[in-house]
């Protein structure tokens, strides 16, 4: 509006006929003067003020919004239009504006081309900043992946290792993405930092059926004593008779948990562990004495992984604490669940079982043994006697009765060794002891005796 009425005025000051031009002709308080509208007829100041002449007048970037008709335009229109504009030279820095000598305008326009300068170095100094954030703690493991590269070069490792080595440290990255955890929570209160393991890995702890029997004092307990730990396919949690350090709860992944009975030969027993389950039982009956040894307790079975497993450590420590809690829980139901659930008491079952079958399938082969070696004895006797009285009543047929006799008699002679030496071998066997699994040790859940 302004750079219009300038180009008014410029143009009044020039048109001197046929009449001269007032610059109170301009003011719209003379629209009703009898000379205004006499020079109204005659005037070319507005056609020379025209935005497309630019001979006589440069509106420079103010012309396309007179062409626009935007001054004559509605508040919604006009407030959109120079929205527009105001962020199409902002995003290009001004570049697109095409400035007049004035230097109102020109100042303007330089002034836009700092602004967009301003927030477009804004912008990306913001977005370097949230670059750098997200990808510090992948080049720190990038490092640290060169770094144990070189170290397993230096070392000549098998590849064999150095496979299981790039697999451990790329699970550990998907599953954390390189934040320690433990770090974190170590660096907060006590009271913050129980909570918050709380809300971590108490709905995660309620899903062990071994731990759903427990009150919500214990499970906090357990809960702020809870590390996390991950295993890629292939590793050994524990083998058959190192010492167990620590008990494992199983939360994603399956893992293989087999024994040998300690090294016997023909025995061998394998289960699987997914999640809900644990391992590492005997920590708990080693923690459940009042007077336990320093000595841990030796496993009695081998755990490997057979995928990707996440869970939840308890170390021993942690445990013995814990255990003193469960001895005064005095609960039957308790100590019914963690035989329900232990593997061990399990396989223990099932060998059990097995072994009465057994000797119940021996006992009965042994009473049909019995049964047949009866049945042929009192054959062989009634065939003796009826050879007697067949003799006695018809010596004319002696002859030809004596061989059929002397085969049934060979048949009977068989047929009694045979049942003779088949329930020979059933005694032999029966004394024969069958492989036995010992029977896990049993924790005490009953109260200490200076409890009430």
């Amino acid at each position: 509006i302004e750079r219009h009425a300038t180009c008014w005025k410029s143009a009044c000051k020039h048109e001197l006929s046929p009449i001269p031009c007032k610059p109170r002709y301009l003011d719209c308080g003379t629209l009703n003067f009898a000379d205004r509208k006499s020079w109204e007829n005659t005037t070319v100041v507005f056609s020379r003020c025209n935005p497309s002449n630019k001979t006589f007048f440069d509106y420079g970037i103010f012309a396309n919004a007179l062409n626009q008709n935007v001054l004559s335009s509605e508040f919604l229109e006009k407030y959109f239009y120079c929205l527009w504009w105001g962020l199409q030279n902002l995003s290009s820095y001004g570049q697109s504006l095409s400035t007049s000598t004035f230097i109102g305008e020109t100042a303007f326009a330089i002034l836009i081309a700092i602004l967009g300068l301003v927030l477009f170095s804004h912008l990306i100094g913001n977005m370097q900043t949230y670059l750098q954030s997200i990808t510090v703690r992948l080049e720190e493991w990038r490092l640290k992946r060169r770094d144990t590269e070189e170290w397993m070069r230096h070392r000549q490792l098998p590849q064999s290792l150095r496979e299981r080595v790039r697999r451990f440290v790329q699970y550990k990255w998907l599953a954390t993405r390189g934040v320690d955890g433990e770090s974190i929570l170590r660096a907060l209160p006590t009271d913050l930092r129980r909570d918050i393991q709380r809300h971590l890995c108490l709905d995660l702890v309620r899903r062990v059926p071994f731990f759903s029997q427990m009150d919500g004092q214990l499970l906090d307990a357990i809960c702020e004593r809870l590390v996390s730990s991950l295993s890629t396919q292939g590793t050994y949690i524990v083998r058959e008779g190192d010492p167990v350090t620590e008990m494992l709860f199983i939360i994603r992944g399956k893992l293989e948990s087999s024994t040998t009975n300690g090294g016997r030969t023909g025995f061998f027993n394998s289960i699987i562990l997914r999640p809900g389950d644990f391992c590492g039982e005997e920590l708990l009956a080693w923690a459940l004495l009042p007077k336990s040894t320093l000595n841990l307790p030796s496993s009695t079975r081998t755990v490997r992984a057979l995928e990707e497993v996440e869970a939840f450590a308890l170390q021993a420590e942690d445990l013995k604490f814990v255990a003193n809690q469960f001895r005064r829980l005095h609960s039957k139901k308790l100590q019914h669940t963690f035989r329900f659930y232990s593997y061990h008491w399990r396989t223990w079952a099932t060998c059990f079982i097995q072994a009465a079958w057994r000797r119940h399938k021996k006992r009965m082969m042994a009473k049909s043994l019995s049964m047949s070696e009866s049945f042929s004895l009192s054959v062989d006797g009634q065939t003796a006697d009826d050879e007697t009285t067949q003799e006695e009543a018809e010596p004319s047929f002696a002859s030809s009765t004596s061989s059929q006799a002397k085969q049934h008699l060979g048949v009977t002679i068989l047929a009694s060794r045979f049942a003779a030496n088949t329930r020979r071998g059933a005694q032999k066997v029966k004394k024969v002891d069958m492989p036995r699994l010992q029977k896990p040790e049993e924790p005490d859940f009953s109260t200490e005796p200076d409890d009430d």
